[in-house]
């Protein structure tokens, strides 16, 4: 038999291989690098002549799965598996693409097919997009309506199931409280001022106060709209307490004219108890209110009361004057004077109303004196002609 060259024992020997490949189905081991210099289909429905177009490899079965089984013994190393998984494989079952921890069997990272374009993006400086591919901050949400962040405590970890929104639109930036009928707790609108609501690192809060609110709750305004309301909309009329000053001592509101310094100050004092109003003009208090209703006034007192008995209408020479022996026994039977009425001796009474009316009864009585007097003197008189 003549010698076969190694070209034809090299050909002869590929044949037997694929042959037998194809009829036994025998697993191939390269104990060295395998280079493909082409593209690559992996899986039971590759078909020859496969069209790669440009996939460099191709994984084609009704079951895709691509794992990685670290055999890493010492326990010094990792040796977690992982795999991607396309798709899966129960009827029915979604179509996805994820990265499953196969040793804790988790599922951290899954897409589902129709995912819009950009629903995860990070960018060569390593911001977020989350429905963007151009994030312009850390984490950057587009949404064409209400982009939202939820935060959802399930009961798992054995806490009450509890769930808030943190979203935004047109309307207002919100936090909505998804568990106890969507409630908004906290608003804010577009076009809100810098430092609308600032919280200082001492606790001292700015509401329109720049960024250093110079006490616990500091309100500014610089449009004359500057003020606080207190309102309480229940339906049942009753007095209420709106506003309570408390302090391990006196409390006091300062009043201040920025235009001229001139402050007026409303305050409880301390040691005595008493409600003062003081002036910062001088050392003394112009009003001072004690416990038992004391009240001391640093000047006068002037009233607007009206005069309900005619005060100065007693000189009227149409004014009728109550002969002087009726009026006497008007008194005493009454108790009285007319005009004055009567004078709880420990309740109270209109300060005002009270001194008009004795105004009046002092004109009384000064008319009545005058009257006495001319006839002191006409009876004087008499007796000097009587005399002579």
């Amino acid at each position: 038999m003549a010698k076969l060259n190694r070209n034809t024992l090299k050909l002869m020997a590929s044949s037997a291989i694929v042959a037998l490949a194809g009829t036994a189905s025998a697993d191939q081991v390269f104990n060295d690098d395998v280079i493909v210099d082409g593209s690559l289909c992996v899986g039971v429905d590759c078909v020859n002549g496969e069209a790669f177009g440009f996939d460099t490899i191709r994984l084609k079965e009704n079951n895709l799965r691509i794992k990685f089984d670290d055999t890493s013994s010492s326990a010094s190393f990792p040796s977690n598996d992982w795999q991607l998984t396309a798709n899966d494989s129960s009827n029915g079952g979604a179509n996805k693409f994820s990265l499953d921890d196969i040793t804790n069997s988790k599922t951290p990272f899954t897409i589902e097919a129709t995912a819009p374009s950009h629903s995860l993006y990070v960018d060569d400086a390593g911001r977020l997009g989350l429905g963007t591919s151009t994030p312009v901050v850390d984490i950057h949400v587009v949404s064409g309506n209400t982009p939202t962040l939820r935060l959802a405590q399930d009961g798992s970890s054995g806490f009450t199931a509890q769930t808030f929104d943190v979203a935004a639109n047109e309307t207002n930036f919100f936090v909505r409280d998804a568990t106890n009928g969507s409630t908004l707790p906290f608003r804010i609108k577009p076009g809100a001022p810098t430092s609308a609501i600032y919280i200082d690192s001492d606790g001292d809060i700015g509401m329109g106060a720049g960024t250093s609110p110079d006490t616990a709750l500091h309100v500014s305004r610089s449009n004359g709209t500057a003020k606080i309301l207190v309102e309480d909309t229940f339906g049942t009329t009753a007095t209420r307490n709106m506003l309570a000053l408390v302090n391990n001592g006196g409390s006091s509101i300062t009043m201040e004219n920025s235009n001229t310094s001139f402050k007026w100050r409303i305050f409880h004092d301390t040691a005595s108890e008493e409600f003062r109003l003081t002036s910062n003009t001088d050392s003394d208090e112009e009003f001072v209110l004690d416990t038992s209703g004391n009240l001391t006034l640093e000047g006068t007192l002037t009233t607007s009361g009206s005069c309900s008995v005619g005060c100065d209408r007693v000189f009227d020479a149409e004014y009728e004057i109550m002969p002087l022996n009726e009026r006497m026994d008007l008194m005493w039977a009454n108790g009285y004077l007319p005009n004055v009425g009567p004078t709880a001796e420990d309740g109270p009474f209109n300060i005002s109303d009270k001194m008009g009316r004795m105004l009046n009864e002092l004109e009384h009585a000064h008319i009545y004196i005058g009257q006495l007097n001319d006839r002191i003197a006409a009876l004087e008189t008499r007796l000097a002609t009587d005399a002579n």
